[in-house]
C-alpha cells in the first residue's frame, strides 16, 4: 500500500502539505525556516515520515483558499475541516480533532439558546467559507449571514454594524470577549468543526495510508500528546469516531 501511495505523489520523494494558517489552534507558530508549527504540521510531518519521504508546506490564509488550491494540484494532502461542500472535490479522512463553534453576542443580548439566534432580522457576522459558515449556510432558516474575509474582519463587521451575533470557534471567541466590553460567548454549540486530512479523490492508496495513520494516532495517544505539546489542551479535543 505504501508503494502505491508513493506513486501518487506529484513530486517523487516529497509529500506536499496544504496548511491553513487561519486556524491558530492547529498552527501555533513558525520555525526558524519559516515552516508552520503546531498540531496540524506535526501530523503531516509524521505521515511523511511513515511514507519515508520529505515534507514541504503550502500555506494558505484561509481554509477556502486551501480547498481551492486542491483543484490546482498544489498539495498532496490538505489539513482542513470536513464539510459536505468541500467533500464534492476532496476525499476526507476520519477527523483527528474537533473544535466547538458558537456565537459571541453583544451586551444586553437576550439570546440564551442556539435556536434563539435563528430568527428573522438577526444578522450574524461570519468568516467567509469557514467550516462553520458552510454549516450555517445550510442550517439557518431565518437569520442572515454577513460574511468577511477573515475572522478578524468578521469581528470588526460585527462591532461596526452592531450585528446581533458573531459566529466562530469557541476558543477564539473566548479571546474576543475582552475586546468588546459587556459581550459574552453563548454556552453550548451550533456545531463541532471536525478537522481531517483531505486527499485528491483519485489518490486512493494515499487516502488509505492517511486513514490508517489517523486511526492509529488517536488510538495510541499521539493526537492527544500533540495537543498537550502545543499548548492547546482544553481548546482542541481528540475527535470522536462518530
Amino acid at each position: 500500500m505504501t508503494q502505491d501511495a508513493l506513486s501518487e505523489l506529484t513530486i517523487p520523494g516529497t509529500l506536499r502539505v496544504g496548511i491553513n494558517l487561519g486556524n491558530s489552534l492547529l498552527v501555533t507558530g513558525a520555525g526558524p525556516t519559516g515552516d508552520p508549527q503546531g498540531v496540524a504540521p506535526d501530523i503531516a510531518a509524521t505521515i511523511a515520515g511513515r511514507l519515508g519521504v520529505g515534507v514541504t508546506y503550502a500555506t494558505f490564509a484561509t481554509p477556502g483558499e486551501l480547498a481551492d488550491a486542491g483543484d490546482r494540484d498544489e498539495w498532496d494532502i490538505g489539513l482542513i475541516a470536513v464539510e459536505p461542500k468541500r467533500a464534492e472535490k476532496i476525499a476526507f479522512s476520519t477527523a483527528y480533532v474537533e473544535i466547538e463553534a458558537t456565537y459571541l453576542v453583544p451586551e444586553n443580548s437576550t439570546f440564551q439558546s442556539m435556536e434563539d439566534v435563528d430568527r428573522p432580522g438577526v444578522r450574524i457576522a461570519v468568516m467567509h467559507r469557514a467550516a462553520f459558515d458552510l454549516y450555517l449556510s445550510r442550517a439557518l432558516k431565518h437569520a442572515e449571514l454577513r460574511r468577511a474575509k477573515s475572522q478578524s474582519e468578521a469581528f470588526d463587521l460585527f462591532v461596526a454594524e452592531k450585528l446581533e451575533a458573531l459566529a466562530g470557534l469557541t476558543p477564539a471567541l473566548n479571546k474576543r470577549v475582552k475586546d468588546l466590553p459587556g459581550s459574552r460567548v453563548m454556552e453550548g454549540r451550533f456545531t463541532s468543526v471536525r478537522q481531517a486530512i483531505g486527499t485528491k479523490p483519485g489518490n486512493t492508496a494515499l487516502q488509505a495510508v492517511v486513514e490508517q495513520f489517523i486511526h492509529e494516532a488517536k488510538e495510541t495517544g499521539l493526537v492527544a500528546a500533540l495537543i498537550e505539546e502545543h499548548g492547546v489542551k482544553g481548546k482542541l479535543q481528540v475527535a470522536s469516531d462518530s
